[in-house]
């Protein structure tokens, strides 16, 4: 049974691609609920990852970095996808990292400063800090940019000061029933979390272009009693990505899936079989309806 003044409310997390948001929700909540990896636009989709409490339930929404402009199909899908992912929220995280504020940071400062909801500033990598008193001007001229409901220093790698940061959103959740099953992690379901997976693996193994033309389609995800069979496609725009994907004799595609394989095992809690295909399809991030046949429409 529920305490009389149980909390529970959605918490958007924004900012410019690349800063830790990902990194700073699967810290939030306490388990991987989104892929990471040190490149931008690492995140595609919106995704909900849920913390409940014995006082409360924190809804975090992991959006795509806000872009400066962008003409492209998936440029525009995925500043779409950010924005939609502060609406009627009841607290905004909007996270920058150390040193502090760049140009890139303008387009996420502007997002949260149209909205009606309290915004709490996330000062993200404070590990990289040897001395923290560099975290008193980075405050005060943040201070002076916006009227923050409050300013946390984290390290969404080590967790210092995530304690502290659930507290302040925690001081901005309406008291409400809980709005998921308490055992809930996610919004999203094994099958999709499986084809991050991959994706995650590609973004982590190569170079400037691959990351971004490929995706992941699982084919098939059946659960058996000792194991769980996934069969993924994995899709590119030209026959050259294919080819390096592939590597000599296979052995970047089957390093890819290992690696896969194993966070799966790590997230699914099961022995896992992970086949892996590529095929090309020219043009696909740029095709709007292509886009919304590979699961690019549904967050926006």
């Amino acid at each position: 049974m529920e305490a009389p003044d149980f909390r529970s409310g959605f918490v958007a997390v924004c900012g410019r691609p690349n800063v830790g948001k990902s990194t700073l929700v699967n810290r939030l909540v306490g388990q991987k609920i989104s892929i990471t990896s040190r490149r931008p636009q690492t995140t595609r989709h919106r995704i909900l990852g849920i913390r409940t409490k014995a006082d409360a339930q924190l809804i975090y929404v992991d959006a795509p970095g806000v872009l400066e402009g962008g003409s492209g199909g998936m440029n525009q899908y995925l500043n779409r996808a950010a924005a939609g992912g502060v609406e009627g929220v009841d607290c905004v995280l909007l996270v920058i990292s150390v040193p502090g504020w760049t140009d890139e940071d303008a387009p996420a400062l502007a997002l949260a400063r149209r909205q009606s909801s309290p915004v709490v500033l996330v000062i993200n990598k404070i590990d990289r800090l040897a001395d923290r008193t560099r975290l008193l001007p980075l405050t005060s001229e943040s201070r002076a940019r916006m009227e923050f409901a409050g300013i946390v220093p984290v390290s969404a790698r080590t967790g210092d000061g995530v304690e502290a940061l659930e507290a302040a959103v925690l001081a901005h959740l309406p008291v409400h029933p809980a709005l998921f099953p308490a055992d809930q992690v996610s919004d999203r379901s094994d099958r999709f979390m499986a084809g991050e997976l991959v994706r995650e693996q590609i973004f982590r193994s190569f170079g400037e272009e691959i990351p971004y033309a490929a995706t992941v389609i699982i084919d098939s995800f059946r659960r058996e009693p000792r194991i769980i069979r996934i069969d993924a496609t994995i899709l590119v725009e030209k026959e050259g990505q294919k080819a390096i994907l592939i590597g000599v004799g296979g052995a970047r595609l089957k390093e890819i899936g290992r690696r896969a394989r194993l966070e799966m095992q790590k997230l699914f809690g099961s022995k896992v079989y992970l086949g892996l295909w590529i095929k090309v399809r020219e043009g696909w991030s740029d095709d709007v309806r292509a886009m919304r046949s590979y699961g690019y429409g549904d967050d926006v």
